[in-house]
Order: structure tokens, then sequence, then C-alpha cells
């Protein structure tokens, strides 16, 4: 292995104990983004599949982009079918959970979270639709509800050989494994390692995996970590530096001749994803300078007025300029 994109180096242990092992499934419950701090992606890349339960419908939707061959189901995952109020933190997805003072913790960041309402299914019946047999791994990251997911199990009929499940109280990040450990270890499984974040277990008709695992987590340089390389057009390091460039460079060429449905989409996204507000001072902002001859009397207030200026429109033409071959900068 030599790029992890897991948070923790979950996936480089993981391959550890699963390394020699070309094809195999996976459920990965709290799947985040797709690949991004993801435990599964690795196992995917190597042609394994499984299902991926996340409940934040904007990341589960990038999965038939980035993963079509996994099944992805949105919901919550607990213990008994029904509905569950679910806390989405803006920008920072990982700390979402159906713990709202989990949720709530995420403000020293400078992060707010929504309230929605979700369906949840059993871990047993989701397994069940997606139709696996044997099962590999189990991952579980629900910031704190990890007890609700392994109440919808059923050990009797679906076994993983490993769990990995988040040990870590958000936030303060004491150990959390009081509300299920017990029951894991009565359900037939056996501690076999502590990654300071993350614990994992192992069946006991698989006990043969847990002398797998290392004594201690591995030192954080044995492996590349995707999140290092920063920003892929920023960073000549970066393994899509030379494509994110390409793409960059042609994609500001075109802002002029973009459906303006998909430039309203970018610009909500960019709001979204930078956490601010479009408030009258910032569409004036954003609606670049204005020629005193024709377009002073042009004052975006809100996103629509902004979208319909001419202003707007010549400050995409400016910045494709760069790009176009209008200006040569090069």
């Amino acid at each position: 292995m030599q790029l992890s994109y897991s948070q923790n180096l979950e996936d480089y242990h993981l391959d550890g104990v699963f390394g020699d092992q070309k094809t195999g499934t996976y459920v990965d419950v709290g799947g985040g983004h797709p690949l991004a701090d993801n435990v599964s992606f690795w196992f995917y890349l190597k042609g394994w599949r499984g299902l991926v339960v996340e409940a934040q419908q904007n990341l589960a939707d990038m999965y038939a982009h980035l993963r079509p061959e996994d099944r992805v189901v949105s919901c919550l995952a607990g213990r008994m079918n029904g509905e569950a109020e679910f806390y989405a933190v803006e920008r920072l997805h990982g700390f979402s959970t159906t713990v709202r003072a989990h949720a709530e913790g995420a403000g020293r960041f400078g992060a707010t979270y929504r309230t929605i309402v979700k369906p949840v299914r059993t871990l047993a019946s989701l397994i069940d639709d997606a139709g696996l047999g044997a099962i590999d791994f189990l991952k579980i990251d629900v910031e704190g509800a990890e007890a609700d997911v392994l109440a919808g199990m059923d050990f009797t009929r679906h076994r993983p050989r490993v769990i990995c499940l988040e040990a870590a109280r958000p936030g303060d990040m004491a150990e959390n494994v009081q509300g299920w450990e017990a029951d894991l270890i009565a359900h037939g499984y056996a501690f076999a390692f502590d990654d300071r974040l993350n614990r994992f277990y192992v069946a006991d008709e698989a006990k043969e995996l847990i002398s797998r695992f290392p004594p201690e987590p591995a030192p954080w340089g044995n492996v590349l970590h995707l999140w290092d390389f920063s920003r892929a057009a920023e960073r000549a390091n970066h393994p899509d530096h030379t494509l994110a460039k390409l793409l960059q460079h042609g994609f500001l060429a075109s802002l002029p001749a973009l459906d303006p449905a998909l430039v309203r989409q970018m610009l909500e996204r960019g709001l979204r994803e930078t956490g601010q507000a479009l408030t009258p001072e910032h569409a004036e902002r954003l609606a670049g300078l204005a020629d005193p001859a024709l377009l002073a009397a042009e004052k975006p207030a809100d996103l629509e007025s902004l979208l319909a200026s001419r202003r707007f429109r010549v400050a995409l033409g400016r910045i494709a300029a760069g790009y176009d071959g209008g200006l040569i900068l090069e």
C-alpha cells in the first residue's frame, strides 16, 4: 500500500490483515465522503465491493460517480426501523450525528448544524437487502451512536470477520466503549487492536487474523496520506496535479459560456462549502469592478440580481481572459 485514504491509517492496518486477499466484502456505516478520510475506498480500488450507509444525502450521491459498483443507502442505521432526527453539520460533515450534543460541539470550529429527519434501518435489514454473504470487515463511525448501530445487527446470521469501531468520544476524544464493547464480546468477538481512535475486533471463528494486527499503531510515515498533498491544482507533488491544472485552465476559459443554471449551482455550493452568507455587500463584491460608463447603476443585492447583472458576466469574462488566449500571461 502506497497511499492511505483514511483518517487514522485504518485502511493501512486493515490492509495488513487482508493484504493477500484480492477481492472481498465490506460494510461501511458512516461512510462519509467516498474517497477522502474513507476507510473502505482503498479496498474498492483493489476490487472489493460492499454496502455503504451514509445519512448525508449530498455525500451519498457522490458514490454513484466515484464508486458506482458499491451499494449505497442514505439512511441512519439504528436499533429498529423507523425515523430519527439527524444533525447535519455544515462543511465539517464528519461531525454529523444523531447525538445533538456532539453536533453542537462542532460550534467551536465555527460550524453550524441543521436538524433533518431521516429514515432508520437496522443494519441486519440493510445487509439482507444488499444480498451480502460473507463479510470481511464492518466499519462503524457514527459520532457516538455506535451502540445503536450494533443493536440493529443480527450476529447469528451476519458475522463480519473484523469489526472496526470508532471508540473515542467526539470532541474530547475520551474512550467511548461502555455502551457496546461488552455486548460485542458476548456475541463472540475478541479485541484485537487499538489505533488510539478506533478499536478492532475479530470473530472467534476467524481468530487467526488477530496475529496480523501490529502490537502498536504503525508509524504515520509508513505510507503517504491523501490530505498531505493539499489541493491538486496548488501542489506540484499532488498525484493529480497535471490533470487538475489542465482541467482548471479549461474550466476557467469556459466560464462565460457555461449554462447559467450550472453557474448558479456552483455559486451556491461555493457559498455553502465556505460557510458564507450572500449579503448585499457580498453580492456587490462578487459582481466585480464596475465600469463607470456602463455598469455603475447595477448594484446586485442577492443571488438572483447577481446572476442577472452585466457586471457579473463581465467578471466571468475577466477571469476567463487569463486562460482563453485573451491575455497571454505565460
